[in-house]
């Protein structure tokens, strides 16, 4: 709770506001030009574009500088600045001939540029160093499909660096300067090497963290937290499991045809989706597992993967606050929504199951008897096997249901849960 106050405090300062709307100009800048493209080609071209930006920046603050010092002796300098600045703007519209268009108009351009910067302000001038840039930024340019390529990059990038600090060595720079502006030269093109190089790998860091946020966010909507965890810290190992205790829920819409003849398709996706967004929501705050859904039945589990002593009076309260759910949305669609509830308490097997649309699963006579409690139970009513009874039998009352038969286990004592 401190933690929230102290979020809420700093979210309300100006400073974080204005973080805010920095961010949010960004990520408009990042994006302009990668509409349509692949998730992972898209995360490169926003690196792309924010590299193109800075470039744009800091050349016109270049060419602005040079410009107040003596635009005629640095004209040639202030024009070549400028040019990278329109080569730069240019870089999201790229994108629409191929993803590695605006890539390669940035290296050809810079390597030209640099050597004629080289050129006009001598080698003391440091602007030889920005080459360093492309060591880094070659593997974002091009994407790490495109080794040969990026090889051939630094390669050149690194053999125009060394050219430029022999070639010049004792050649005098065409445009006359003083030592005082080549050591400030120098000190502005290490500190724009620098930043060129980090803002180019924090941001390729930022984009892939909130991919792998995006990824594991998903992955802990298919696996509960814990197999993920699983999951990640040992990839490729079979995870299965046996748990002496659990309970399983089966629940299904009764008339289900019926709803789906008089809604269509369109009404029927919806109303599924309300009702199996309430029930996800209520598994959530009774600490209650979703494992699946199959057409309208809702399968869930309480004591696993984590186990919980309390597990069958988590699962029946659940099935108690579904049933107020149903019966209430009912009330406000007109639609007739009815449920039978099943659930049977006992040892399971669980595991991960699938190379691609994997899923985890449960299986053994527990999640059977289950949903034979289901099938034959009525409908507003919650069917109890014998044991999911005695487990909460201080909390409820119940009404006997008479045995039934279960293939594999013979014939089983019911009970429903008495109607308050």
């Amino acid at each position: 709770m401190k933690a929230r106050g102290r979020l809420r405090r700093w979210r309300s300062l100006p400073f974080y506001s204005t973080l805010r709307w920095i961010d949010r100009r960004l990520t408009w800048i990042a994006e302009l030009g990668t509409a349509g493209y692949p998730p992972n080609v898209r995360r490169r071209l926003m690196i792309l574009n924010i590299i193109a930006f800075l470039i744009a920046i800091t050349t016109a603050g270049y060419a602005l500088q040079h410009a107040t010092l003596d635009h005629a002796t640095y004209r040639p300098v202030i024009l070549i600045n400028l040019g990278l600045v329109v080569m730069a703007l240019l870089v999201p519209l790229s994108h629409r001939i191929h993803e590695i268009a605006g890539g390669i108009l940035i290296l050809v351009c810079e390597c030209i540029a640099l050597i004629a910067f080289t050129a006009y302000l001598g080698r003391d001038s440091g602007i030889h160093l920005q080459y360093f840039v492309f060591a880094a930024g070659a593997f974002v340019v091009l994407g790490l499909g495109r080794i040969r390529l990026i090889i051939a990059s630094v390669t050149a990038a690194l053999f125009l660096h060394l050219a430029s600090w022999f070639y010049f060595a004792d050649k005098a720079p065409l445009i006359p300067t003083d030592q005082e502006l080549r050591d400030s030269l120098y000190l502005q093109a290490a500190v724009t090497t620098m930043v060129l190089i980090a803002a180019t790998v924090w941001y390729a860091f930022r984009l892939a963290e909130k991919a792998s946020q995006e990824t594991d966010r998903l992955l802990r909507n298919i696996l509960p937290d814990s197999v993920v965890e699983r999951l990640k810290a040992r990839p490729g190992v079979l995870i299965a499991d046996s748990f002496p205790e659990v309970s399983i829920m089966f629940a299904d819409i009764s008339g289900f045809v019926a709803i789906s003849r008089r809604l269509g398709a369109t009404g029927v996706v919806g109303l599924l989706n309300r009702l199996v967004s309430e029930f996800d929501a209520l598994a959530a705050r009774h600490g209650v597992e979703k494992i699946k859904t199959i057409g309208d039945a809702y399968m869930a589990a309480a004591g696993l993967p984590e186990p919980a002593p309390d597990h069958t009076l988590r699962l029946v309260r659940m099935a108690l606050d579904m049933e107020r759910g149903v019966a209430r949305l009912a009330e406000e669609t007109g639609v007739k929504v009815e449920m039978r509830i099943g659930i049977a308490t006992g040892p399971v097997l669980a595991g991960v199951i699938g190379a691609k649309k994997f899923s985890y699963d449960v299986w053994g006579d527990t999640v059977n008897l289950a949903a034979r409690l289901e099938q034959t139970g009525q409908v507003g009513r919650i069917h109890l096997c014998d044991t999911t009874r005695t487990r909460i039998e201080a909390h409820y009352a119940f009404e006997a249901h008479g045995p039934i038969e279960i293939k594999g286990l013979g014939p089983q004592r019911t009970w429903f849960v008495a109607r308050a």
